[in-house]
């Protein structure tokens, strides 16, 4: 059982307390672990498996997309000579499941500040740990997934080079733009909660401009003008790349996703913070 939910006494101000989110999530980092091992188990409570569901869903769809793309649609990525059946659906797996990543965190956000009101009453708790955890555990039940595939694509793919390990920083310009997405949706959501019945819209619609279920050269180039600014599509593809072909890092890509990322972060944050007084007014 985790330890009781207690938030910290506050510190004194400043802008590394205050104005920035590092500062912030350093600062109420135990809280931030407390509350993601809530969401962990709150996902599973009531199963007779538990956690044993984290592993068992993504390895259940894993072998659907083995199924389904693999042996009846049999796609190409045209990335690799030779390049197996099990190479396409491998490479739909790893970036649906980057693709979940966000769905998940896009799905729970705008209502997150609303389904916690004792902790909207709390003048000293600190109301960005609510998105932050939300991140934080969907980012747990993607590592697992991304372990499949890699174990997946190590066993019964092109195999795993030396670039994967580029992945991990592929990975953190991508976690720096969900929590600057998921505090901004979340303190929009407190004052249009309408903004949750456009999700799953707004979720399918990225799928199909990320480039997740079709190679990214079937774009074609008058639509590749402007998807190439998804941050999503370029983080889909560098992971490919890194993990199925074993190509050297695209740094052009790579640079823009952590200028997305940071200004991502630091304006969802600032948006939270200025909007979170009048939370309590509302909710």
């Amino acid at each position: 059982m985790s330890a009781p939910l207690t938030a910290p006494a506050p510190a004194a101000s400043g802008f590394l307390a205050h104005g920035n989110f590092i500062g912030s999530m350093w600062r109420f980092r135990g809280l931030l672990w407390q509350f993601t091992l809530r969401n962990v188990e709150l996902r599973h409570r009531g199963s007779h498996l538990g956690l044993v569901w984290s592993v068992l869903n993504p390895l259940l769809m894993l072998a659907l997309y083995v199924l389904v793309f693999g042996y009846i649609f049999r796609g190409r990525f045209n990335a690799a000579h030779p390049e197996s059946r099990m190479d396409y659906a491998l490479g739909i797996f790893l970036g649906l499941t980057l693709f979940h990543l966000f769905a998940e965190v896009l799905g729970v956000a705008p209502m997150i500040i609303i389904t916690n009101p004792n902790f909207v009453k709390k003048v000293v708790f600190p109301l960005e740990i609510l998105p932050a955890a939300a991140v934080s555990s969907a980012f747990f039940h993607m590592l697992i997934s991304l372990a499949l595939a890699l174990t997946g694509i190590a066993l019964f793919g092109p195999g795993l080079g030396w670039s994967v390990f580029w992945l991990p920083v592929i990975l953190l310009p991508v976690l720096l733009l969900l929590l600057g997405t998921a505090w901004m949706i979340a303190a929009v959501g407190v004052f249009f909660r309408d903004i949750s019945q456009v999700m799953g819209f707004v979720s399918m619609a990225l799928m199909y401009a990320s480039a997740v279920v079709y190679p990214a050269s079937a774009i074609p180039h008058s639509v590749w003008v402007w998807l190439r600014f998804n941050p999503m599509l370029l983080a889909v593809e560098l992971s490919r790349d890194v993990v199925m072909w074993d190509r050297p890092m695209h740094f052009t890509y790579l640079a823009y996703l952590f200028a997305t990322g940071l200004l991502a972060s630091a304006g969802g944050f600032w948006i939270f913070s200025k909007l979170k007084p009048t939370f309590a007014d509302v909710v």
